[in-house]
């Protein structure tokens, strides 16, 4: 019908989605004290364990999508996340997991691994934060949930800037704890081409288009959220 507005072609909406990482958290005051170096141990510390919160809800909110999901093909490559974040061990192939993998970041910074396992260091307010994205993808549209893991889009930056920057600026964490970061640098883009496919396809016109950029702005507000717990509790210097 004439006079009614034209969804974005496919290059221009995949422009505006990823025009929403000036909003990611790698550009919290919190996160660019941690890798410029200007992090204590104390705060470190306090950033791995209440992002532990964040990780082991990864694979149950991926879960949700998939319990939503009634495409085969979709549900057969997105268990891969889970995967990869709960590990697993099949046919003689053992994987343990990004899970297990933050738990050794976590014992190389100091941490034991009982106090992360059971989160007593986790701040009421970044626990909320990760409920609330649960619950949403628990409770939204499949495409929707999906589309609120394209924070992934920019997850390979914020990785290799840890990989890059943290050995010479933290020599005391034990090198073996990044490799939680090194490993998510090639997950994560494997993850975006899945997710992209997913959110390009069924966002097709505009108002699905507004509602999509939408539903991902919520999701860096709920990262970005918990860092203004973490600054809150730790500061930032």
């Amino acid at each position: 019908m004439s006079g009614m507005p034209a969804p974005w072609p496919r290059a221009d909406f995949e422009q505006r989605l990823r025009a929403l990482g000036a909003g990611y958290h790698i550009h919290h005051p919190f996160n660019r004290m941690l890798n410029t170096g200007r992090a204590t141990p104390e705060q470190i510390r306090g950033w791995v364990a209440n992002r532990f919160c964040y990780q082991v809800a990864i694979p149950v909110k991926d879960a949700a999508i998939l319990s939503n999901c009634p495409d085969r093909e979709v549900r057969r490559a997105w268990i891969q996340r889970i995967l990869d974040h709960d590990g697993f061990e099949i046919g003689g192939v053992k994987d343990e997991g990004g899970i297990e993998a933050w738990l050794r970041l976590a014992q190389a910074t100091g941490l034991q691994r009982e106090e992360v396992l059971d989160q007593r260091h986790v701040l009421p307010a970044v626990r909320f934060a990760v409920e609330a994205y649960v619950n949403f993808a628990r409770r939204a549209p499949w495409q929707e949930a999906v589309c609120s893991s394209l924070s992934e889009l920019f997850a390979p930056e914020i990785h290799k800037e840890r990989l890059a920057n943290w050995p010479e600026h933290y020599p005391w964490i034990e090198p073996g704890g990044l490799a939680y970061f090194r490993q998510r640098v090639s997950q994560a883009r494997r993850d975006v081409e899945q997710g992209l496919e997913i959110t390009l396809g069924h966002f097709n016109a505009p108002a699905l288009q507004e509602r999509a950029l939408a539903v991902l702005q919520f999701k860096l507000d709920v990262l970005w959220a918990m860092n203004d717990a973490l600054a809150q509790r730790y500061g930032v210097s």
